[in-house]
């Protein structure tokens, strides 16, 4: 499903037209990262109904506060780190943990145009695209985080640690292991194929 995005000052902008009121800019905000907070939420749980309440609860929750919030350098940040630290209190809250292994592999895929009257490319196209998604599946938990925040959000590795709560040593580690791993296992699924 297409979702829309702004560019960073765009999104500046609709932040603070949000905080004075404006229902269009909140509309935009809402339309450019609902599926993106959904995305980010089933990183953690499998509980579809939770995600969708948390992150109504968050939207419902910067309207009726949206005189009090302060302004901000990323929106993406903020809303990231928001939705994550509420469903984060949901789910201790309720004892459930849920496994990064349950996320299914198609939540990986990667969107790139199509490659028109070349069979054999998209073919070979979709062939790594499966074995990539297959690989970053199987990654460790902390892994496939930094990986979606790095490569599918383009955070920088300051806003990675900070979401992470780790020192940024520990990003470029990660970062570089997850890397690592993906290189290993698709020269693994090479080999077999």
């Amino acid at each position: 499903m297409a979702h829309l995005r702004y560019k960073q000052e765009e999104e500046l902008q609709f932040w603070d037209q949000f905080r004075q009121g404006d229902e269009n800019a909140y509309a935009c905000l809402y339309s450019s990262y609902v599926h993106i907070l959904y995305q980010y939420c089933s990183q953690f749980t499998i509980d579809k109904p939770l995600i969708k309440d948390c992150i109504h609860d968050l939207f419902v929750e910067l309207w009726k506060n949206r005189a009090t919030l302060g302004d901000t350098t990323s929106v993406r940040f903020y809303l990231m780190a928001s939705i994550k630290r509420k469903l984060v209190r949901h789910l201790n809250a309720q004892q459930k943990h849920t496994s990064n292994e349950d996320i299914p592999v198609e939540y990986w895929h990667i969107h790139t145009p199509s490659h028109e009257n070349h069979i054999i490319s998209e073919e070979e196209f979709d062939l790594t695209n499966h074995h990539l998604n297959a690989a970053i599946h199987c990654l460790p938990k902390r892994q496939k985080e930094a990986v979606f925040l790095k490569f599918y959000m383009n955070m920088n590795n300051h806003e990675i640690a900070e979401l992470m709560k780790i020192n940024i040593q520990s990003v470029y580690n990660l970062i570089f292991g997850a890397l690592g791993n993906l290189k290993k296992q698709m020269a693994m699924d090479h080999i077999t194929i």
